[in-house]
Protein backbone atom coordinates (compact mmCIF):
# COMPACT_ATOMS: atom_id res chain seq x y z
CA UNK A 1 0.00 0.00 0.00
CA UNK A 2 1.09 3.74 -0.76
CA UNK A 3 0.72 6.38 1.06
CA UNK A 4 0.62 10.10 0.26
CA UNK A 5 3.50 12.23 1.03
CA UNK A 6 3.12 14.51 3.64
CA UNK A 7 5.01 17.97 3.89
CA UNK A 8 5.14 20.54 6.67
CA UNK A 9 3.26 23.67 5.90
CA UNK A 10 6.78 25.39 5.02
CA UNK A 11 7.35 23.08 2.81
CA UNK A 12 4.22 23.63 0.97
CA UNK A 13 4.36 27.66 1.12
CA UNK A 14 7.72 26.74 -0.17
CA UNK A 15 7.39 25.19 -2.99
CA UNK A 16 3.82 26.51 -3.69
CA UNK A 17 5.42 30.07 -3.86
CA UNK A 18 6.39 29.28 -7.70
CA UNK A 19 2.89 29.02 -8.62
CA UNK A 20 2.08 32.31 -6.94
CA UNK A 21 4.93 33.97 -7.45
CA UNK A 22 3.65 33.34 -11.66
CA UNK A 23 0.44 34.31 -10.86
CA UNK A 24 1.22 37.45 -9.59
CA UNK A 25 3.90 38.02 -12.22
CA UNK A 26 0.68 37.48 -14.76
CA UNK A 27 -1.64 40.01 -13.63
CA UNK A 28 1.34 42.35 -13.66
CA UNK A 29 1.70 41.98 -17.05
CA UNK A 30 -1.51 41.77 -17.97
CA UNK A 31 -1.04 46.21 -17.62
CA UNK A 32 -1.04 47.35 -21.09
CA UNK A 33 2.47 48.16 -21.47
CA UNK A 34 3.89 49.31 -18.16
CA UNK A 35 6.61 46.94 -18.67
CA UNK A 36 8.84 45.33 -20.37
CA UNK A 37 7.35 41.90 -21.78
CA UNK A 38 9.18 38.24 -20.84
CA UNK A 39 10.56 35.68 -23.59
CA UNK A 40 11.69 32.89 -23.58
CA UNK A 41 15.20 34.74 -24.92
CA UNK A 42 15.43 37.74 -22.24
CA UNK A 43 17.42 39.63 -24.69
CA UNK A 44 15.06 39.00 -27.59
CA UNK A 45 13.98 42.25 -29.46
CA UNK A 46 10.95 43.95 -27.70
CA UNK A 47 8.53 46.43 -29.29
CA UNK A 48 9.51 50.10 -28.16
CA UNK A 49 6.30 52.44 -26.57
CA UNK A 50 6.08 54.55 -29.86
CA UNK A 51 7.98 54.77 -32.87
CA UNK A 52 12.14 55.25 -32.19
CA UNK A 53 14.43 57.92 -33.83
CA UNK A 54 17.35 55.37 -32.61
CA UNK A 55 18.06 51.74 -32.56
CA UNK A 56 20.82 51.89 -30.44
CA UNK A 57 23.11 54.06 -28.14
CA UNK A 58 26.95 54.89 -27.99
CA UNK A 59 28.02 56.74 -24.65
CA UNK A 60 31.09 58.32 -24.56
CA UNK A 61 32.00 58.61 -20.92
CA UNK A 62 34.52 61.50 -20.17
CA UNK A 63 35.87 60.31 -16.70
CA UNK A 64 36.78 63.50 -14.11
CA UNK A 65 34.74 66.33 -15.35
CA UNK A 66 35.91 68.05 -18.51
CA UNK A 67 35.67 72.06 -18.36
CA UNK A 68 32.89 72.83 -20.31
CA UNK A 69 34.15 76.40 -20.16
CA UNK A 70 37.14 75.24 -21.70
CA UNK A 71 35.44 73.19 -24.98
CA UNK A 72 32.43 73.77 -25.89
CA UNK A 73 30.73 76.97 -23.49
CA UNK A 74 32.32 79.95 -24.98
CA UNK A 75 32.40 82.83 -22.64
CA UNK A 76 33.26 86.26 -23.62
CA UNK A 77 32.96 87.53 -20.10
CA UNK A 78 34.78 85.33 -18.42
CA UNK A 79 37.94 85.93 -20.62
CA UNK A 80 37.19 89.90 -20.36
CA UNK A 81 37.25 89.65 -16.81
CA UNK A 82 39.94 87.06 -15.97
CA UNK A 83 41.51 87.43 -12.50
CA UNK A 84 38.22 89.20 -10.82
CA UNK A 85 35.87 87.90 -7.99
CA UNK A 86 32.80 86.14 -9.68
CA UNK A 87 30.34 88.38 -9.26
CA UNK A 88 27.18 86.30 -8.55
CA UNK A 89 26.45 84.02 -5.54
CA UNK A 90 28.22 80.98 -5.16
CA UNK A 91 26.78 77.67 -4.57
CA UNK A 92 25.75 76.91 -0.99
CA UNK A 93 28.02 73.50 -1.51
CA UNK A 94 31.17 73.51 -2.95
CA UNK A 95 33.56 70.64 -3.33
CA UNK A 96 36.32 72.72 -2.34
CA UNK A 97 37.18 76.96 -1.85
CA UNK A 98 38.23 78.66 -5.22
CA UNK A 99 38.94 82.29 -5.90
CA UNK A 100 38.57 84.91 -8.81
CA UNK A 101 37.66 84.30 -12.21
CA UNK A 102 40.14 82.05 -14.30
CA UNK A 103 39.78 82.92 -18.26
CA UNK A 104 40.55 80.02 -20.22
CA UNK A 105 43.59 79.35 -21.97
CA UNK A 106 42.74 78.51 -24.75
CA UNK A 107 40.81 80.25 -28.02
CA UNK A 108 37.58 79.37 -29.05
CA UNK A 109 36.43 79.97 -33.32
CA UNK A 110 33.39 79.55 -34.55
CA UNK A 111 32.80 76.34 -36.99
CA UNK A 112 30.92 74.72 -39.39
CA UNK A 113 27.62 76.49 -41.04
CA UNK A 114 26.17 76.44 -37.53
CA UNK A 115 28.79 78.73 -36.29
CA UNK A 116 29.41 76.69 -32.70
CA UNK A 117 32.07 77.93 -30.38
CA UNK A 118 34.58 75.29 -29.99
CA UNK A 119 37.99 75.52 -28.23
CA UNK A 120 41.48 74.61 -29.46
CA UNK A 121 41.06 71.27 -27.61
CA UNK A 122 39.20 70.27 -29.79
CA UNK A 123 40.10 71.14 -33.76
CA UNK A 124 38.85 67.24 -35.45
CA UNK A 125 35.73 67.31 -33.19
CA UNK A 126 35.16 70.89 -34.63
CA UNK A 127 34.79 70.01 -38.17
CA UNK A 128 31.71 67.69 -37.07
CA UNK A 129 29.56 70.85 -35.33
CA UNK A 130 26.52 70.47 -37.61
CA UNK A 131 25.91 66.98 -36.72
CA UNK A 132 26.10 67.76 -32.56
CA UNK A 133 23.61 69.13 -30.62
CA UNK A 134 24.49 70.57 -27.35
CA UNK A 135 22.52 70.84 -24.18
CA UNK A 136 24.77 73.34 -22.30
CA UNK A 137 22.26 73.99 -19.24
CA UNK A 138 23.09 70.27 -17.99
CA UNK A 139 22.86 70.49 -13.84
CA UNK A 140 23.41 67.47 -11.23
CA UNK A 141 22.88 67.34 -7.41
CA UNK A 142 26.65 66.07 -6.05
CA UNK A 143 29.38 68.16 -6.26
CA UNK A 144 31.65 64.48 -5.58
CA UNK A 145 32.76 62.20 -8.33
CA UNK A 146 31.31 59.26 -6.71
CA UNK A 147 27.59 60.43 -6.45
CA UNK A 148 27.92 62.34 -9.66
CA UNK A 149 28.84 59.21 -11.78
CA UNK A 150 26.59 57.28 -9.80
CA UNK A 151 23.88 59.79 -11.01
CA UNK A 152 25.07 60.24 -14.65
CA UNK A 153 24.95 56.43 -15.04
CA UNK A 154 21.89 55.27 -12.63
CA UNK A 155 19.99 58.00 -11.98
CA UNK A 156 20.58 57.81 -7.93
CA UNK A 157 23.57 59.63 -6.36
CA UNK A 158 23.14 57.56 -3.14
CA UNK A 159 21.70 54.23 -3.82
CA UNK A 160 22.01 51.33 -5.72
CA UNK A 161 20.22 51.35 -8.74
CA UNK A 162 19.88 50.23 -12.44
CA UNK A 163 21.87 51.30 -14.71
CA UNK A 164 20.59 53.36 -18.45
CA UNK A 165 22.27 50.41 -20.15
CA UNK A 166 20.58 48.05 -18.26
CA UNK A 167 17.21 49.89 -18.65
CA UNK A 168 17.71 50.17 -22.36
CA UNK A 169 18.50 46.28 -22.70
CA UNK A 170 15.47 45.38 -20.22
CA UNK A 171 12.81 47.58 -22.30
CA UNK A 172 14.14 47.14 -26.12
CA UNK A 173 16.49 43.82 -25.52
CA UNK A 174 19.29 43.19 -28.01
CA UNK A 175 19.00 42.69 -32.00
CA UNK A 176 21.65 40.16 -31.71
CA UNK A 177 21.20 37.31 -29.75
CA UNK A 178 25.31 36.38 -30.17
CA UNK A 179 26.47 39.39 -28.32
CA UNK A 180 25.33 40.89 -24.76
CA UNK A 181 22.72 43.58 -25.10
CA UNK A 182 25.18 46.22 -23.17
CA UNK A 183 28.69 46.15 -23.70
CA UNK A 184 30.93 48.88 -21.74
CA UNK A 185 34.59 49.05 -22.62
CA UNK A 186 37.51 49.56 -20.30
CA UNK A 187 34.54 51.10 -17.62
CA UNK A 188 36.60 52.79 -14.19
CA UNK A 189 37.01 50.46 -11.44
CA UNK A 190 36.51 53.95 -9.00
CA UNK A 191 33.41 56.06 -8.00
CA UNK A 192 30.99 53.41 -8.63
CA UNK A 193 32.51 50.48 -10.01
CA UNK A 194 30.32 47.80 -10.87
CA UNK A 195 27.37 49.64 -10.08
CA UNK A 196 27.73 51.71 -13.13
CA UNK A 197 27.06 49.58 -15.61
CA UNK A 198 25.42 46.70 -13.27
CA UNK A 199 21.78 45.76 -13.44
CA UNK A 200 21.30 46.31 -9.31
CA UNK A 201 17.79 44.68 -9.02
CA UNK A 202 16.63 44.43 -12.57
CA UNK A 203 17.55 40.17 -14.26
CA UNK A 204 21.12 40.14 -14.36
CA UNK A 205 21.07 39.20 -17.50
CA UNK A 206 20.19 43.12 -18.56
CA UNK A 207 23.80 44.05 -16.51
CA UNK A 208 26.80 45.15 -18.85
CA UNK A 209 29.29 42.94 -20.05
CA UNK A 210 32.83 44.95 -19.39
CA UNK A 211 35.60 44.42 -21.49
CA UNK A 212 38.48 45.16 -19.37
CA UNK A 213 39.06 48.12 -17.13
CA UNK A 214 40.22 51.80 -17.63
CA UNK A 215 43.85 50.54 -15.62
CA UNK A 216 44.61 48.22 -18.77
CA UNK A 217 44.90 49.62 -22.45
CA UNK A 218 42.19 49.02 -24.62
CA UNK A 219 44.18 46.42 -26.79
CA UNK A 220 43.43 44.44 -23.74
CA UNK A 221 40.50 44.62 -23.64
CA UNK A 222 39.12 41.42 -24.49
CA UNK A 223 36.64 38.83 -23.47
CA UNK A 224 38.58 36.32 -21.81
CA UNK A 225 38.83 32.45 -22.77
CA UNK A 226 36.03 32.86 -25.90
CA UNK A 227 38.25 30.24 -27.60
CA UNK A 228 37.97 26.82 -26.20
CA UNK A 229 40.81 24.79 -28.11
CA UNK A 230 40.35 21.62 -25.82
CA UNK A 231 36.57 20.77 -26.33
CA UNK A 232 34.62 20.90 -29.80
CA UNK A 233 31.45 22.91 -30.14
CA UNK A 234 28.79 20.14 -30.37
CA UNK A 235 30.61 18.61 -27.18
CA UNK A 236 30.72 22.32 -25.47
CA UNK A 237 26.96 22.07 -26.10
CA UNK A 238 26.19 18.83 -25.01
CA UNK A 239 27.47 19.73 -21.87
CA UNK A 240 25.48 22.48 -21.36
CA UNK A 241 22.19 20.71 -21.98
CA UNK A 242 23.40 18.19 -19.48
CA UNK A 243 24.02 20.64 -16.75
CA UNK A 244 20.63 22.91 -17.91
CA UNK A 245 18.69 19.66 -17.29
CA UNK A 246 20.23 19.62 -13.51
CA UNK A 247 19.70 23.38 -13.56
CA UNK A 248 15.86 22.80 -14.51
CA UNK A 249 15.09 19.73 -12.27
CA UNK A 250 16.61 22.05 -9.28
CA UNK A 251 14.28 24.93 -9.51
CA UNK A 252 11.29 22.22 -10.08
CA UNK A 253 12.35 21.14 -6.83
CA UNK A 254 13.49 24.14 -4.74
CA UNK A 255 11.80 26.94 -6.76
CA UNK A 256 12.20 29.81 -8.84
CA UNK A 257 15.97 31.29 -7.92
CA UNK A 258 16.57 33.98 -9.81
CA UNK A 259 20.52 33.95 -9.29
CA UNK A 260 20.16 30.44 -11.10
CA UNK A 261 17.85 31.84 -13.98
CA UNK A 262 21.22 34.09 -14.56
CA UNK A 263 23.53 31.71 -13.82
CA UNK A 264 21.79 29.62 -16.73
CA UNK A 265 21.61 32.41 -19.20
CA UNK A 266 25.04 33.54 -18.88
CA UNK A 267 26.10 30.35 -19.62
CA UNK A 268 24.12 29.91 -22.62
CA UNK A 269 24.89 33.48 -24.00
CA UNK A 270 28.61 32.75 -23.33
CA UNK A 271 27.90 29.56 -25.59
CA UNK A 272 26.32 31.90 -28.39
CA UNK A 273 29.12 34.51 -27.48
CA UNK A 274 31.91 31.89 -29.27
CA UNK A 275 30.24 32.68 -32.50
CA UNK A 276 31.15 36.25 -33.00
CA UNK A 277 32.63 38.22 -30.39
CA UNK A 278 36.18 36.88 -31.72
CA UNK A 279 34.72 37.99 -35.07
CA UNK A 280 34.09 41.63 -33.53
CA UNK A 281 37.29 42.14 -31.98
CA UNK A 282 39.30 41.19 -34.91
CA UNK A 283 40.28 44.73 -36.41
CA UNK A 284 42.29 42.82 -39.23
CA UNK A 285 39.85 43.58 -41.48
CA UNK A 286 39.70 46.81 -41.68
CA UNK A 287 41.43 49.33 -43.83
CA UNK A 288 44.49 51.03 -43.00
CA UNK A 289 42.68 54.36 -44.03
CA UNK A 290 39.94 52.91 -41.34
CA UNK A 291 42.17 53.08 -38.68
CA UNK A 292 43.89 56.09 -39.41
CA UNK A 293 40.62 57.84 -39.22
CA UNK A 294 40.53 56.64 -35.35
CA UNK A 295 43.83 57.54 -34.90
CA UNK A 296 45.55 54.26 -34.30
CA UNK A 297 49.07 55.65 -36.42
CA UNK A 298 49.49 57.55 -33.14
CA UNK A 299 49.94 56.02 -29.83
CA UNK A 300 48.23 59.16 -28.28
CA UNK A 301 45.05 58.50 -30.09
CA UNK A 302 45.25 54.38 -30.70
CA UNK A 303 44.08 53.51 -27.16
CA UNK A 304 40.80 55.49 -27.53
CA UNK A 305 40.81 55.25 -31.25
CA UNK A 306 40.14 51.55 -30.82
CA UNK A 307 37.64 51.99 -28.09
CA UNK A 308 35.76 53.91 -30.65
CA UNK A 309 36.19 51.46 -33.45
CA UNK A 310 35.05 48.81 -31.37
CA UNK A 311 32.39 50.51 -30.26
CA UNK A 312 30.93 51.27 -34.65
CA UNK A 313 31.53 47.27 -34.80
CA UNK A 314 29.36 46.60 -32.01
CA UNK A 315 26.96 49.22 -33.03
CA UNK A 316 26.35 47.27 -35.83
CA UNK A 317 26.13 44.16 -35.17
CA UNK A 318 22.99 45.11 -32.84
CA UNK A 319 24.47 45.53 -29.57
CA UNK A 320 21.72 47.98 -28.12
CA UNK A 321 24.10 50.00 -25.70
CA UNK A 322 27.88 50.65 -25.63
CA UNK A 323 29.91 52.65 -23.93
CA UNK A 324 33.37 53.73 -24.28
CA UNK A 325 35.31 55.13 -21.18
CA UNK A 326 38.20 57.62 -21.21
CA UNK A 327 40.01 57.30 -17.49
CA UNK A 328 43.05 56.19 -16.65
CA UNK A 329 43.90 55.40 -12.91
CA UNK A 330 45.70 58.36 -12.49
CA UNK A 331 45.28 62.07 -14.61
CA UNK A 332 41.36 61.89 -16.00
CA UNK A 333 39.59 65.24 -16.60
CA UNK A 334 39.94 66.16 -13.26
CA UNK A 335 42.11 68.93 -13.35
CA UNK A 336 42.06 70.71 -9.53
CA UNK A 337 45.42 72.02 -10.74
CA UNK A 338 47.81 72.19 -14.10
CA UNK A 339 44.96 72.66 -15.70
CA UNK A 340 46.51 73.39 -19.42
CA UNK A 341 49.08 70.37 -19.55
CA UNK A 342 46.12 68.33 -17.98
CA UNK A 343 42.86 69.17 -20.55
CA UNK A 344 45.47 69.61 -23.38
CA UNK A 345 46.36 65.65 -22.94
CA UNK A 346 43.57 64.47 -22.24
CA UNK A 347 41.42 66.10 -25.18
CA UNK A 348 44.33 65.01 -27.90
CA UNK A 349 43.69 61.60 -26.76
CA UNK A 350 40.34 61.53 -27.56
CA UNK A 351 39.40 64.57 -30.10
CA UNK A 352 40.54 62.53 -33.24
CA UNK A 353 38.69 59.28 -32.19
CA UNK A 354 35.72 61.11 -31.40
CA UNK A 355 35.82 62.68 -34.81
CA UNK A 356 36.59 59.27 -36.26
CA UNK A 357 33.46 57.53 -34.85
CA UNK A 358 31.33 60.42 -36.03
CA UNK A 359 32.20 60.20 -39.58
CA UNK A 360 32.96 56.54 -39.67
CA UNK A 361 29.25 56.02 -38.46
CA UNK A 362 27.92 59.04 -40.95
CA UNK A 363 29.28 57.85 -44.30
CA UNK A 364 27.99 53.93 -43.35
CA UNK A 365 24.47 55.21 -42.85
CA UNK A 366 24.53 54.15 -39.05
CA UNK A 367 24.77 57.81 -37.46
CA UNK A 368 20.79 58.19 -38.69
CA UNK A 369 19.82 55.05 -36.28
CA UNK A 370 22.54 55.60 -33.15
CA UNK A 371 22.71 58.23 -30.80
CA UNK A 372 25.89 59.32 -29.97
CA UNK A 373 26.21 60.75 -26.46
CA UNK A 374 29.18 62.53 -25.13
CA UNK A 375 29.91 64.03 -21.26
CA UNK A 376 31.54 63.71 -18.04
CA UNK A 377 29.96 63.42 -14.57
CA UNK A 378 29.98 67.34 -14.17
CA UNK A 379 32.01 70.30 -15.12
CA UNK A 380 34.33 72.72 -13.78
CA UNK A 381 33.98 76.05 -12.05
CA UNK A 382 35.34 79.77 -13.61
CA UNK A 383 36.65 80.39 -10.63
CA UNK A 384 40.72 79.68 -10.00
CA UNK A 385 41.25 76.47 -7.12
CA UNK A 386 45.07 76.50 -6.14
CA UNK A 387 47.66 78.82 -6.87
CA UNK A 388 48.97 79.42 -10.18
CA UNK A 389 45.57 80.18 -11.55
CA UNK A 390 45.66 77.06 -13.66
CA UNK A 391 42.92 74.82 -11.97
CA UNK A 392 39.16 74.43 -11.75
CA UNK A 393 37.21 72.74 -9.18
CA UNK A 394 33.86 70.34 -9.84
CA UNK A 395 30.57 72.43 -10.80
CA UNK A 396 27.64 70.22 -10.86
CA UNK A 397 25.43 73.35 -11.46
CA UNK A 398 25.73 73.95 -14.59
CA UNK A 399 27.48 72.48 -17.75
CA UNK A 400 27.96 70.58 -21.36
CA UNK A 401 26.63 67.44 -22.75
CA UNK A 402 26.43 66.95 -26.54
CA UNK A 403 24.61 64.09 -28.64
CA UNK A 404 24.29 63.80 -32.14
CA UNK A 405 22.67 61.14 -34.93
CA UNK A 406 19.45 58.91 -33.59
CA UNK A 407 16.85 62.38 -34.26
CA UNK A 408 18.30 64.75 -32.54
CA UNK A 409 18.67 68.31 -33.95
CA UNK A 410 22.17 69.00 -36.00
CA UNK A 411 24.19 72.12 -35.25
CA UNK A 412 21.59 73.25 -32.54
CA UNK A 413 22.47 74.85 -29.30
CA UNK A 414 20.07 74.08 -26.10
CA UNK A 415 20.22 76.43 -22.82
CA UNK A 416 22.66 78.28 -21.68
CA UNK A 417 24.72 78.67 -18.08
CA UNK A 418 25.05 82.48 -16.67
CA UNK A 419 27.43 84.90 -18.53
CA UNK A 420 30.76 83.15 -16.67
CA UNK A 421 29.51 79.37 -17.09
CA UNK A 422 29.11 78.19 -13.00
CA UNK A 423 24.94 77.87 -13.17
CA UNK A 424 22.52 76.38 -15.58
CA UNK A 425 20.98 79.32 -16.20
CA UNK A 426 18.51 79.51 -19.88
CA UNK A 427 15.91 76.20 -19.98
CA UNK A 428 17.90 74.12 -17.51
CA UNK A 429 17.94 70.73 -18.08
CA UNK A 430 18.92 68.05 -15.27
CA UNK A 431 20.52 64.36 -15.69
CA UNK A 432 16.59 63.15 -14.97
CA UNK A 433 15.79 65.31 -18.06
CA UNK A 434 18.66 63.95 -20.07
CA UNK A 435 17.55 60.53 -19.16
CA UNK A 436 14.20 60.80 -20.16
CA UNK A 437 14.95 62.30 -23.63
CA UNK A 438 17.38 59.44 -24.20
CA UNK A 439 14.91 56.94 -23.63
CA UNK A 440 12.41 58.51 -25.99
CA UNK A 441 14.50 58.91 -28.68
CA UNK A 442 14.75 54.88 -28.36
CA UNK A 443 10.95 54.51 -28.52
CA UNK A 444 10.69 54.10 -24.76
CA UNK A 445 8.51 56.35 -22.35
CA UNK A 446 10.26 56.93 -19.17
CA UNK A 447 7.60 56.90 -17.17
CA UNK A 448 6.04 53.36 -18.30
CA UNK A 449 9.66 51.74 -18.15
CA UNK A 450 9.27 50.21 -14.77
CA UNK A 451 10.03 47.43 -12.87
CA UNK A 452 8.66 46.29 -9.71
CA UNK A 453 11.19 45.75 -6.48
CA UNK A 454 10.81 46.25 -2.50
CA UNK A 455 7.09 47.01 -3.12
CA UNK A 456 7.37 49.89 -5.62
CA UNK A 457 7.79 50.74 -9.05
CA UNK A 458 10.96 51.99 -10.08
CA UNK A 459 12.25 53.51 -13.20
CA UNK A 460 15.41 55.06 -14.28
CA UNK A 461 14.23 58.71 -13.75
CA UNK A 462 12.58 58.18 -10.17
CA UNK A 463 9.83 60.74 -9.86
CA UNK A 464 10.62 63.16 -11.89
CA UNK A 465 12.19 64.08 -15.80
CA UNK A 466 10.66 65.22 -19.00
CA UNK A 467 11.99 65.06 -22.09
CA UNK A 468 13.54 68.17 -23.73
CA UNK A 469 11.01 68.05 -26.87
CA UNK A 470 13.54 70.82 -28.55
CA UNK A 471 16.30 68.68 -29.00
CA UNK A 472 14.34 66.43 -31.38
CA UNK A 473 14.73 66.67 -34.99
Amino acid sequence: MSYPTLHSRREMLRQSAVGFGSLALASLLAEDGVRAQPSLDPLAPRPAHHAPRAKRIIFMFMKGGPSHVDTFDYKPLLQRDHGRPYPFDRPRVTFASTGNLLGSPWRFRRHGASGAWVSSLFPNVARCVDDLCFVHSLHGTNAAHGGAVMKLHTGADNFVRPSIGSWVTYGLGSENRNLPGFVSICPTLAHGGVNNWGSAFLPAVYQGTPLGNASIPAVEARVRYIRNDRLPTDVQRLQLDRLLEMNRDHQAHSGAEPSLEARINSFELAFRMQREMPEVEDLSGESQATLNLYGFNDPVTANFGRQCLLARRFAERGVRFIQCTHSDPLVQWDQHGNLRQGHEAKAREVDLPIAGLLTDLKARGLLEDTLVWWGGEFGRTPTVEGGGMDGRDHNPEGFTHWLAGGGVKGGFHYGATDDYGWHAEQDPVHIHDMHATILHLLGLDHERLTYRYGGRDFRLTDVRGNVVEALLA
